[in-house]
């Protein structure tokens, strides 16, 4: 066993004054390891920590509009890719089609947030509805399609050769996810009416690439199944139910999905968690063992100017991350005490790679350049 070198100290003035109210401005920063789980600091500064005058080099902050990207393809498995590393992948998929072949993904479990739509999913353990603001955890090998009654936009992250479980309630207090909240598929009567004994293809993606598996009939033929895997559903409504107002949510409460090197981590509207005029999380961090992708589902984005529900932005560590200079006086010091956004969050302890495919019009290229005159905005 290895333990962290932990010192505990106190050095000069530790008081965050962002408002100043008469005294000299500071602004406070928070930098952690292990994702905020080991030994963190707060260090107080004379500047906002993200007011750079100007950002060169390939790193730097990303954003993107997904919502632009268009509709399609056909098989879900190769949907267009935003994020990869050797323990990930996220694709984005917009379709309104019913699906005529089955997916099957046996490099790892899968994980669907529904951004957009409504539909049934069909599955080796049989029929569940979806809406926007699902959680669909399908497990490694599953067979599944969707027939999506609206157009339907789902972000899909790949947990390679990996399974998503939930948070050691142990490293983070209170847990986000309650077992008792998922969904479970049924065998009912859209399940059974939907077997025929037409030709059927799976495609499967193994190691990254697609083959073609075809029955005489639909392999999607339980009539039933026991035991304690299945494909389960959350929806992040029923995660807002489970907080009660006004209760105070520790950062590692909002970890939803974990595995060996990623969590993923659902912002959800909140209630009288502080005072108007105080300042609120996210603050200045940095967060130097992980990369961040925020995918903005809906709301007002308290800690983001300029960016609207469809949108993702990616902060890899290695510079501070925080408020963005627009939303720092009106939204993160003088505001209301409650929030209305939803996000999801990957948190990657391994380097993530944007895919370099995704069209221009999906990028907002200029977004680094927001921060520039950072100091003047503040």
């Amino acid at each position: 066993m290895t333990n962290w070198i932990r010192l505990p100290n106190s050095e000069g003035q530790c008081v965050s004054r962002p408002d100043a109210q008469g005294d000299q401005k500071t602004y406070q920063r928070e930098v952690g390891r292990a994702g905020f789980q080991g030994p963190a600091a707060q260090i107080y500064h004379r500047h906002p920590p993200a007011g750079w005058a100007t950002f060169e080099g390939p790193l730097r902050p990303r954003a993107f509009s997904l919502a632009k990207l268009s509709a399609g393809p056909a098989c879900p498995l190769q949907a267009r890719r935003v994020l990869h590393n050797d323990s990930m992948e996220m694709r984005f998929w917009k379709t309104e089609s019913k699906m005529h072949a089955l997916a099957r993904n046996a490099d790892g479990d899968t994980l669907i947030f529904v951004h957009n739509g409504a539909g049934a999913l069909f599955c080796d353990y049989g029929h569940l509805s979806y809406r926007d603001g699902d959680y669909i955890l399908l497990p490694r090998g599953t067979s599944w399609r969707i027939e999506p009654s609206e157009m339907s936009e789902l972000m899909m992250i790949e947990a390679t050769a990996d399974a998503f479980k939930l948070p050691d309630v142990s490293l983070g207090g209170e847990a986000a996810v309650n077992p008792m909240l998922f969904t479970l598929p049924r065998i009912d009567d859209a399940f059974i009416a939907q077997q025929d004994d037409a030709f059927w293809e799976i495609h499967i993606k193994r190691r990254g690439q697609v083959s073609t598996l075809t029955y005489p009939f639909n392999p999607l033929d339980a009539i039933g199944w026991e035991g304690d895997l299945c494909v389960v559903k959350v929806n992040w409504r029923d995660l807002a139910k489970h907080r009660s107002s006004g209760q105070r949510t520790p950062p590692a409460a909002s970890c939803t999905f974990v595995t060996e090197t990623f969590s993923v981590s659902t912002f959800i509207p909140k209630v009288g968690e502080g005072a108007s005029g105080i300042m609120r999380v996210p603050f200045y961090h940095s967060n130097e063992d992980a990369d961040e992708f925020i995918f903005y589902h809906r709301g007002e984005f308290f800690s983001r100017g300029e960016i609207k529900a469809g949108m993702a932005t990616f902060h890899p560590s290695g510079f501070p991350h925080g408020p963005h200079p627009s939303a720092y006086q009106s939204k993160m010091v003088k505001a209301p005490v409650e929030t209305d956004e939803v996000a999801v969050m990957i948190d990657s302890r391994a380097f993530l790679n944007v895919d370099e495919s995704i069209p221009d019009g999906a990028e907002w290229k200029a977004y680094v350049k927001t921060w520039e005159k950072a100091e003047e905005t503040l």
